[in-house]
């Protein structure tokens, strides 16, 4: 069932780190998003079966499963994925690059700035083109900053 006009988009945030999870899961609240959070990506893919979500906010690198892993399996759950943010703190291209081609939207490299992280949900709202999103998709990644 579609969500009101007027109802906050929800995002589901996934972080190992409590202060970043409480750090986003917080800054997005303010943006007025309703936020929803997990602690690793058994969680998320629990989160993610009981309900659906306008985006997600989630960390590569964690224990039990990573983000990768999460990325992976959303494939194979009934509704199509939300639109995913990961957030990484190596600085590897090589990881954004995985990541993306597992469904990932975009990219935020750890540590950022409030601005940059309310910029970059607000792009995973943004249409995708027909049959998905390239790396070559302007909407899509830009390796500048790593």
């Amino acid at each position: 069932m579609p969500l009101p006009r007027d109802a906050p988009r929800r995002l589901l945030v996934v972080d190992d780190d409590i202060s970043i999870l409480e750090l986003v899961s917080t800054r997005l609240t303010l943006a007025g998003y309703a936020v929803v959070t997990a602690k690793n990506g058994v969680e998320a893919l629990s989160k993610l079966t009981e309900r659906r979500y306008d985006g997600m906010v989630l960390d590569l690198n964690m224990p039990q499963m990573d983000g990768f892993g999460v990325l992976e399996c959303m494939a194979d759950l009934p509704d199509p994925p939300p639109p995913t943010l990961v957030l990484t703190a190596s600085h590897n291209a090589a990881d954004v690059q995985k990541a993306v081609k597992l469904g990932a939207r975009d990219y935020l490299s750890k540590p950022f700035e409030d601005r940059q992280l309310l910029m970059r949900v607000s792009r995973l709202f943004r249409t995708q083109p027909p049959g998905g999103a390239s790396m070559d998709d302007p909407l899509k990644v830009d390796f500048s900053d790593l």
